[in-house]
């Protein structure tokens, strides 16, 4: 089969690769028929992502079709159309039991990796490293689903595949970035970042019933679309963001604040910033955490900073004596998806939202690793790629 395959920084390609096979009674095997690009994957295409090997098949939102099914695969079918999810949960262990499916403690494999690094691994997840149990992902015309009884949901027949794909990631982990935020009425929400993700954000804290969403990017395509969707825009490369939370809210500051950007913060948006860029280009840092610093410093006393930003390891120049002296909360995860699942499909059904909005781009695999470059530079008007095996 053909599949987007990493070689290296900057290095993906679309290459033949072995098919998938069922490896437990409990897999399936699906025909994708849509899948994407997300930003997290670009953290991997920057070489921000550790134990990356040659030939490993990225994507980790994917839809598609169930074309083998194991015999203990719960109720799927062959001819199934499916979402499946990026954490891959067990079904059976202590964090599934509680809702937690990205802490599942069963399916990774190299957990002992994520342990020395972390202290205690995660889920396992698709197409994100041999750190996160090196599961082929799903940027290729076939996926083997492991614990297929546990991830993917079904998909009405009247739903598109762009429809629901984003169920997959970014539209569960937006509204789970503005869930974490305890969105009272007439509660001001800030949020860096207008990728895909923030804009999922910005729609689910309106849902949830946020009075103001102030919007934080400096791509005029991702302010044009933030702004489309009731939100005020800050562009940082024109003005102060602090001084001007400040003046929107009276002075108090945001009531949360939204981190949708994690470690590869814009090196224009700060002197801090270009020093991170410094220190991670010299292995003297993990992180660039900029923004994370900043909505620390715009969030009112006793708010809350909402982190669904991908970081890797170590943060430098936390400002923890504002949040600790101000009584901030932090609320952060790799979003268990699965929790999500059933109600955000809900939403779609009824005509709430259609996650489709945030699409730009529409391509082949064969025209996946240009594209990643183009979404990496913010080329072209490029807010989110789909592409169609």
């Amino acid at each position: 089969m053909k599949a987007l395959v990493w070689h290296g920084k900057s290095d993906i390609r679309c290459e033949s690769v072995r098919d998938p096979i069922l490896e437990n009674s409990r897999d399936a095997i699906i025909r994708v028929t849509a899948c994407a690009i997300c930003g997290s994957d670009l953290h991997i295409f920057d070489g921000m992502i550790p134990e990356m090997h040659h030939g490993d098949v990225l994507g980790h939102e994917t839809m598609g079709e169930v074309v083998e099914v194991g015999k203990d695969a719960g109720n799927l079918k062959v001819g199934d159309r499916v979402v499946v999810p990026f954490t891959i949960a067990c079904g059976e262990c202590f964090f599934y039991s509680k809702g937690f499916f990205s802490g599942c403690e069963r399916t990774n494999p190299d957990h002992a990796r994520a342990e020395k690094l972390w202290g205690h691994s995660p889920a396992g997840l698709f197409g994100y490293s041999h750190l996160l149990g090196g599961y082929a992902g799903g940027q290729a015309e076939y996926l083997r689903v492991p614990y297929a009884d546990v991830g993917p949901i079904k998909v009405p027949d009247h739903l598109t595949d762009e429809q629901a794909l984003f169920l997959s990631d970014i539209f569960p982990t937006g509204y789970m970035a503005a869930e974490f935020c305890n969105i009272q009425p007439g509660q001001t929400i800030a949020i860096w970042g207008c990728g895909p993700v923030g804009q999922m954000a910005i729609r689910s804290a309106f849902l949830l019933g946020a009075e103001r969403v102030l919007a934080i990017d400096t791509v005029p395509e991702r302010l044009a679309l933030a702004e489309a969707g009731g939100a005020e825009m800050i562009n940082f490369r024109t003005e102060d963001v602090y001084p001007r939370i400040q003046d929107l809210t009276a002075g108090r500051g945001a009531d949360a604040c939204i981190d949708a950007v994690g470690t590869e913060a814009d090196t224009w948006s700060g002197i801090d910033a270009v020093v991170d860029r410094i220190k991670t280009a010299t292995f003297l840092g993990t992180d660039r955490p900029h923004v994370l610093r900043q909505a620390i410093m715009c969030c009112r006393n006793f708010g809350t900073v909402s982190i669904v930003g991908v970081y890797g390891g170590l943060l430098d120049k936390i400002p923890m004596g504002s949040a600790i002296n101000r009584g901030l909360t932090f609320r952060m995860a790799q979003t268990p998806v699965q929790h999500y699942l059933p109600m955000l499909m809900d939403r779609i059904v009824k005509g709430d939202i259609d996650p489709s909005f945030v699409i730009t781009h529409r391509a082949s695999l064969e025209e996946g690793p240009e594209l990643y470059k183009t979404f990496r530079d913010k080329r072209d008007g490029c807010i989110k790629v789909v592409m169609k095996p």
